[in-house]
C-alpha cells in the first residue's frame, strides 16, 4: 500500500525518479511500473537488497524506457549531479536522520528545475501518542528522532526554494496498530507479540492484499482525522 500518491505527483514513462530511503522498495516499484528510469536508495543494505529482489522478479507495466538501479548511498551525500531527476519520493525517511536539513537540502539539489518532490513523515499527533505510551519506540537502534508539525516541514522545503503544491493524510488505520503495539509491545515466553497485536496485523494484510476492501472507505474517511502519515508534494521553480 503506497503513502505516496504517483498520480499526483505526475510520474510518467521515462522520467528519472529517485527512492530516497526506499525500504523495501515499494514506491520504487511502482514508479518502475508506469515505465519510469528508477533509482531506489537507503543507507542500509538489506533493504537495498530487498528493493533490488522485487523490482527484478516484477515486469513493469511499460516496457519502454524503464529501468532500475538500487544503491546503498548516504541521503546527507547524494551521488547525483545537480537536478538529475525528474521526480523524487522520500518516504517515512527525515524522521530518522540527525541532520535532516542536510538531506532536505541535497534532496532539492538533485531535483531538476519544474521537478516534483514527495516527502512523508509520521503525522505530529499519532506520532505524539507513541512516544507518550511506550519511550522505548523512539529508542529502537535507527529509530525516530524527532517529531514534524506539517508546518515546520512545509516551511524547511518552502525555504530551500520549493513550492507547496498539495498535502494528505493516509493509513488511517495504521494510527491505532502502532498504538496497541506501543501499549502492549512486550514479547509474550513463546516470543511472539500478544494476540491483539497480531490479529489487528492479519487485519492490515488482508486489507493491503483486497484493494476492494471495505476498509479502504473507512480508512479514506479517517485519513483527515487520524491518518498515521502526513503527505507533503512540492515543486521546484523553473529557472528565470
Amino acid at each position: 500500500m503506497l503513502t505516496v500518491d504517483l498520480r499526483r505527483l505526475e510520474v510518467r514513462r521515462g522520467q528519472w525518479v529517485l527512492d530516497a530511503g526506499c525500504g523495501g522498495g515499494r514506491h520504487a516499484f511502482a514508479a518502475y511500473r508506469l515505465g519510469a528510469k528508477v533509482v531506489a536508495l537507503d543507507l542500509e543494505g538489506e533493504a537495498v537488497a530487498q528493493a533490488r529482489h522485487i523490482l527484478s522478479i516484477m515486469p513493469p507495466q511499460e516496457e519502454d524506457g524503464s529501468l532500475f538501479l538500487c544503491l546503498r548511498a548516504d541521503l546527507l551525500r547524494l551521488p547525483f549531479p545537480d537536478g538529475f531527476f525528474h521526480r523524487i519520493i522520500c518516504a517515512e525517511t527525515l524522521e530518522h536522520v540527525p541532520d535532516d536539513a542536510q538531506a532536505m537540502a541535497e534532496l532539492v539539489r538533485v531535483l531538476r528545475p519544474g521537478g516534483r518532490l514527495a516527502v512523508t513523515v509520521p503525522r505530529y499527533w499519532p506520532e505524539k501518542v507513541c512516544w507518550a505510551l511506550s519511550p522505548s519506540y523512539r529508542r529502537q537502534p535507527g529509530g525516530h528522532v524527532r517529531i514534524y508539525k506539517g508546518h515546520q516541514l512545509a516551511g524547511a522545503f518552502q525555504k530551500l526554494g520549493l513550492r507547496l503544491i498539495g498535502r494528505h493524510y493516509a493509513h488511517a488505520l495504521h494510527s491505532p496498530y502502532w498504538w496497541l503495539r506501543c501499549l502492549m509491545g512486550h514479547l509474550q515466553q513463546d516470543g511472539q507479540e500478544p494476540l491483539p497485536i497480531r490479529l489487528y496485523h492479519q487485519l492490515l494484510v488482508w486489507d493491503i492484499c483486497h484493494p476492494h476492501s471495505p476498509l479502504r472507505w473507512l480508512e479514506e474517511a479517517l485519513n483527515p482525522i487520524m491518518g498515521k502519515s502526513l503527505v507533503l508534494y512540492f515543486q521546484k521553480p523553473w529557472r528565470a
